[in-house]
């Protein structure tokens, strides 16, 4: 199995080394083929004062799936560049289901799409929100050291041009009026 490789195994493995996942009971149900579905159950403390499933939820519930998705196609080494999600409707019923499909594979970055369903009791399944969004590829973000800097490019070089404008409140004096 090279670097890039994941399966159903391995991607499990990942999902449990994720002590918020761990913590909200998600699981990956299927990956692979450009797919992958996470789900969890809706319990009582997931919800907002309204009853309905907290919308911070399907947020997780959705970049989890979209970059799970990714990684069918692009491997292990993936960190989520942003996502946009859209809530249709309030989510009601036991289980909060995650279907994730990438729509382009690129060179450093792969977009994905995702439908997020609620399951209530009988089965049926209801969507309540859809998202997508673009997941980056990245070197092993395990080698990083936890906690660690990014570096600064000096003023001055060719990429860091040097200021042009004035910086955002130092425009003149406190109180002073244009």
């Amino acid at each position: 199995m090279n670097a890039r490789t994941l399966d159903l195994d391995l991607a499990r493995q990942a999902l449990a080394s994720q002590p918020f996942s761990v913590y909200l009971g998600a699981r990956l149900t299927a990956f692979g083929d450009g797919a992958a579905t996470l789900e969890l159950d809706v319990r009582e403390e997931l919800r907002q004062q309204n009853g309905f499933l907290h919308g911070g939820v399907l947020g997780y519930a959705a970049d989890n799936a979209l970059t799970f998705a990714a990684g069918t196609v692009a491997g292990p080494r993936l960190l989520t560049a942003g996502y946009t999600i859209d809530y249709l409707r309030p989510a009601r019923g036991e289980v909060l289901r995650a279907h994730a499909q990438v729509v382009r594979p690129g060179r450093t970055r792969v977009v994905c799409r995702c439908d997020l369903y609620t399951i209530d009791a009988a089965g049926d399944a209801t969507l309540c929100a859809v998202a997508q969004g673009a997941i980056a590829l990245t070197p092993d973000v395990r080698s990083q050291p936890a906690g660690g800097r990014l570096t600064e490019i000096p003023a001055g070089s060719p990429n860091h041009p040097p200021r042009t404008s004035t910086p955002v409140g130092t425009e003149g004096s406190a109180g002073s009026r244009r």
